[in-house]
């Protein structure tokens, strides 16, 4: 009987109990880190506090301001707060948006590969049956998968603030038709799940970035640099033929699930600038990890 060669390729149940486990390991490592739960914890902090300035502000009888006409993202939702605590999640998604929640992501993308290298087990992770592709698929999965449990903690802690001070009920859309509670609580997922894939863009510039230095400290600081240099163009009138090409643009369009009916077109933008991101950097992360000298 002949012996199998070691240095066949193992057959792909192997492989893919392989890269589960590769994953399974990933995620483990990644959320039983102090970093990562201290900065769900400050993501799930944010509804607490809005909710509770507005219910001090609000106490004594006035309103919050504004109606639901009053523009996209947190503006229009903040009005209605006071009426519908289902509106405080729409407010604090649109509040870390901007900047809590993608700097939560950068920090984990920015980590991910450097960090390795940093502790010095970067060369221990890359032995058979890993391999550079997997790890670095892994890697943007694990980053994903804390975009979506990021995302979700702050709505859901959004929710139960919002349940515990202010009524529910029915919701005025920003359009000012009425829709069912069940039909808001709807759209607050999708609305959650729009944000998460909104973040694909940074979280692969932040695996690039990891992908360029052997220091996870400098590659989690110049992904959060770059997300600010982002969001300051992003705000330059004279840089208007520029601003639709930035990840972060057509952030705030997932207000537009909230119309009646539905804007799809900004939304729609958005998704493919973050897939057209995701696809430019994970190549060149690809790329780049693939021809670099592992010595550590």
């Amino acid at each position: 009987m002949s012996r199998a060669d070691p240095a066949a390729p193992a057959p792909a149940p192997v492989r893919a109990r392989w890269t589960l486990g590769l994953l399974r390991s990933e995620l483990t490592t990644t959320f039983r880190r102090w970093r990562t739960l201290a900065l769900l914890g400050v993501l799930i902090g944010v509804p607490v506090l809005i909710g509770i300035a507005v219910k001090i502000e609000t106490g004594d009888g006035s309103g919050a301001g504004g109606g639901p006409g009053e523009g996209p993202g947190g503006p229009a939702f903040i009005a209605q707060i006071t009426n519908n605590g289902l509106f405080l999640v729409f407010t604090s998604l649109a509040a870390t948006l901007p900047f809590f929640l993608p700097m939560s992501v950068g920090v984990i993308a920015g980590d991910a590969i450097a960090g390795e290298a940093n502790a010095g087990t970067l060369r221990y992770l890359l032995v058979a049956p890993a391999g550079r592709t997997r790890l670095l698929l892994t890697k943007y999965a694990t980053t994903m998968a804390f975009c979506l449990v990021a995302t979700l903690a702050v709505a859901v802690s959004a929710l139960v603030t919002g349940a515990i001070l202010f009524p529910l009920g029915d919701l005025v859309t920003i359009s000012g038709t009425r829709i069912g509670f069940g039909d808001g609580l709807w759209r607050a997922l999708l609305i959650a799940l729009v944000v998460a894939a909104s973040l694909l863009g940074i979280a692969a510039l932040g695996l690039f970035v990891s992908t360029l230095t052997g220091s996870g400290i400098a590659a989690m600081a110049t992904t959060v640099g770059l997300l600010i240099t982002v969001q300051i163009l992003d705000q330059i009138p004279q840089l208007h033929a520029i601003q639709p090409y930035l990840f972060s643009h057509q952030w705030l369009s997932f207000a537009d699930l909230m119309r009646e009916p539905v804007y799809w077109t900004d939304l729609v933008k958005n998704l493919e600038i973050q897939v057209l991101y995701a696809a430019v950097f994970g190549s060149a992360a690809w790329a780049r990890f693939t021809a670099k000298d592992i010595t550590a």
